[in-house]
């Protein structure tokens, strides 16, 4: 394997040799992989666009994380940069390499999107982003062409999967009552944290994420009921009142938990905290304020459950 790393070093080389005049543009690419890209991504959809596919791919994008997380830590392969002091790193990258999680993240939230609204347009700018978020992990060195292959097999496995699973287990769920989702929401996480070969901070955070967004999915649903028509101000409003907690939350508690140990663990309740203002405490506060209006069947039936997303834009999403 060793070998087969080594021989595509020239790859990246001769990429760098545009460097520094495409670390600007290269760089925002690659933030289009990012946790904070999904930080802000994420409540703009949930929030203000389309309720349904948000929640979905609240729950796609953190699983996909776990995944990539655990064979990095199973197969422990080195970056670029330490392989050879030659290629140089742009960015900072502490975890290993094997697969490159940019591409399997990029690859399952683009084709999601593509797959759910079904839009040539949006096909269209899901294969770019296919292509250039890869290419530059590949340009700022923190990845070898084996690392892209791998996120592009996983992630397109796990697109699938989900494709193909999710349907059937919303279903399942929306007819238990809230104690078995709520009990889905604990006890899964929980359960994929302890099959991780090694702490990792990324598996963390994803589990964090699915305990606290899918706990609060079923109590907004029970609670609250929200939908995301309105007034674009409206909309603009949500997303800066919902976002600002959000990020004061994760920085406000970071501070908070600065001292305390295990790190881990007050890293998890941290995000978990998260991803219930995320899921369920910004929608209420939305209806509560005026800025959204509540939906008259918090309850959904199976059928209306089961139903094709809707487009960004049209409402009941």
């Amino acid at each position: 394997m060793q070998g087969i790393l080594e021989g595509s070093i020239p790859i990246i080389l001769w990429l760098q040799q545009f460097s520094p005049a495409l670390d600007v543009p290269f760089k925002a690419i690659t933030f289009l992989g990012e946790v904070d890209f999904f930080l802000l991504f994420l409540p703009l959809l949930y929030w203000c666009l389309n309720r349904r596919l948000g929640a979905r791919m609240s729950i796609l994008i953190p699983l996909s994380g776990y995944v990539g997380a655990m064979v990095k830590v199973a197969l422990n392969q080195p970056r670029p940069f330490e392989l050879d002091q030659r290629v140089r790193a742009l960015v900072t990258q502490t975890d290993r390499g094997f697969p490159s999680a940019h591409t399997q993240t990029t690859v399952v939230t683009w084709g999601y999107l593509g797959a759910a609204l079904r839009r040539t347009w949006l096909w269209v700018v899901a294969g770019l982003l296919m292509v250039l978020v890869p290419l530059s992990r590949l340009y700022l060195g923190v990845h070898f062409p084996t690392d892209l292959l791998g996120g592009y097999v996983i992630g397109a496995a796990l697109l699938l999967l989900f494709l193909r699973l999710e349907p059937a287990a919303e279903t399942w769920l929306g007819e238990r009552g809230l104690a078995w989702q709520l009990g889905a929401a604990l006890v899964l996480p929980s359960l994929l944290l302890l099959f991780l070969p090694g702490a990792d901070e990324t598996a963390v955070v994803s589990g964090a994420m699915l305990m606290g967004a899918g706990a609060g999915f079923a109590l907004e649903r029970r609670w609250v009921g929200f939908e995301t028509d309105g007034a674009w101000e409206q909309r603009a409003l949500r997303l800066l009142l919902g976002g600002a907690v959000l990020f004061g939350l994760r920085f406000g508690l970071k501070a908070a938990f600065s001292t305390l140990q295990p790190e881990l663990t007050f890293h998890f309740v941290r995000y978990a905290v998260m991803g219930l203002w995320y899921a369920v405490g910004a929608p209420w506060a939305f209806v509560r304020l005026g800025l959204a209006q509540p939906d008259l069947t918090p309850n959904p039936s199976p059928k209306r459950r089961g139903e094709r997303v809707s487009p960004v834009g049209t409402g009941k999403g």
